[in-house]
């Protein structure tokens, strides 16, 4: 149980009368938790820490406007994940369909038994380097955020990635793909 959810009430209605000293604790007393909950919600640590920093300006600037007390913690667990989409929004890059080419917009589907013999090959690879080949190729991540995410160092991944690679590669060739 997260110690948001255990937070006196009286400490709330004091931080909402504008007692800078409640509010002071709320804020440290949120910090932890809220941080862990945007680990798992945004996409990068700096985002993370973005998303809790703005929440915890809320909580600073608008703890008046709260209505309910209890509904405290949900309302911060709210700014946090708005604030991660948000950012997670801004990462992306946008590019009008005006200006795609059209070969660009031709998709070229894989092969049925080429997508099953690949899904079948990637969950074969032992665990450690099937890891880090889903969080790179398939989900997108960075390196360092891969590392951040598997608990590794960055130069981990990278030789995780290549040895993952490799073994994939050489499944594929076994398997006749690629053969001239």
């Amino acid at each position: 149980m997260s110690s948001l959810s255990r937070i006196d009430t009286t400490l709330v209605v004091a931080a909402k009368a504008g007692d800078a000293a409640a509010i002071d604790r709320l804020l440290a007393v949120s910090q932890p938790d809220l941080l862990r909950f945007a680990r798992r919600t945004c996409a990068t640590t700096e985002d993370a820490e973005d998303a809790v920093q703005t929440a915890l300006w809320q909580l600073h600037r608008r703890i008046g406007t709260l209505r309910v007390i209890a509904a405290f913690a949900s309302w911060l667990f709210r700014i946090v994940e708005r604030e991660c989409r948000r950012l997670l929004g801004l990462r992306r890059p946008t590019v009008p369909i005006d200006q795609v080419a059209g070969s660009m917009l031709a998709i070229n589907p894989v092969p049925v038994g080429l997508q099953r013999d690949l899904g079948a090959m990637i969950a074969a690879l032992p665990a450690l380097y099937r890891e880090v080949l889903v969080l790179r190729d398939i989900e997108e991540f960075t390196t360092p955020e891969a590392a951040a995410e598997l608990g590794i160092s960055v130069d981990a991944v990278k030789s995780r990635l290549h040895r993952a690679r490799r073994l994939l590669r050489e499944k594929l060739l076994d398997a006749g793909y690629w053969r001239s």
